[in-house]
């Protein structure tokens, strides 16, 4: 691993959506409500998804990694950890940021290196903050060279009582080749070849599609599909699902934090530590 890159930034880019875009992302994770899946309908004005911020502003996903070029190791060996978003404000359908992504940390898990990235994207008109992705990369094998280790748990886990709430939630079979056209072709998600040759029996749902379907289910339960009350999701990725699984979170509500969990359909733990913050209703 190359340390010299912690606290080196890259950008910043300038980066533009569309509706076209904003609604491929929402079919992509599910969404089937009008109001985040077209701008045609009579009196429904598009909305959209708070996760979709995970697509844009250099996000820091695992595609990436190669760019950076932390060190000589192959694609095989990154897997995404974790991921954080914070959106300040609900996001207009048509839109432009400029976006800086910082190597905040890389840690020595001694099985493996964590590679930390933090992407900010800002209004280039005012230069203020509209959303950030905190990215959480493990990279298999590099570890063990004696650096700093980090912190051993920093995320919160969910109260221990049966869960408030469970969204199940069906993924279609060709929901990976769908969500792949929000920008990430990696061949494990649509290669039978591929996904075999990593250990898995057939292509895998990407980690963020996941994350995606996870913020529909929280945003519907505790914020009435207002994107305005977002704050900010977080979770650690513990295993993919595959295409045409149900998907199923279970949300503890509190006063303005939620803490989740998503499981697959054989139980099985996707998504684990969750953590959910959100405004309340204005009266």
């Amino acid at each position: 691993m190359d340390l010299s890159w912690i606290g080196r930034e890259v950008g910043p880019f300038e980066i533009a959506w569309g509706a076209d875009q904003v609604i491929l992302y929402a079919l992509g994770v599910g969404a089937h409500e009008l109001q985040f899946a077209t701008e045609d309908s009579e009196g429904v004005a598009l909305r959209v998804l708070p996760t979709f911020v995970t697509t844009v502003g250099k996000g820091g996903g695992a595609g990436e990694v190669s760019v950076l070029s932390f060190g000589s190791y192959g694609a095989h060996q990154v897997v995404h950890h974790a991921q954080r978003v914070e959106v300040y404000g609900a996001l207009p359908p048509v839109g432009r940021v400029r976006s800086t992504l910082k190597v905040a940390a890389i840690y020595d898990k001694r099985v493996g290196a964590q590679v930390e990235l933090v992407a900010t994207a800002v209004d280039p008109a005012t230069g203020q903050p509209m959303f950030r992705n905190f990215s959480s990369l493990f990279i298999l094998g590099e570890g063990g060279g004696g650096g700093d280790r980090g912190l051993t748990s920093g995320m919160a886990r969910r109260p221990r009582r049966p869960a408030d709430a469970t969204v199940v939630q069906p993924t279609h079979p060709a929901q990976a080749l769908l969500y792949s056209l929000s920008g990430d072709r990696a061949p494990i998600h649509t290669d039978p070849q591929v996904a075999r040759r990593a250990g898995f029996e057939r292509p895998i749902l990407h980690v963020l599609c996941t994350f995606g379907f996870a913020g529909r289910a929280l945003l519907h339960a505790t914020c009435g599909d207002d994107p305005a009350r977002f704050r900010s999701m977080e979770g650690r990725f513990a295993k993919p699902a595959y295409p045409g699984d149900e998907l199923v979170t279970e949300i503890w509500f509190g006063a303005e934090t939620a803490f989740f969990e998503v499981r697959g359909a054989r139980g099985e733990l996707l998504i684990e530590r969750g953590v959910f913050d959100f405004a309340k209703a204005q009266e």
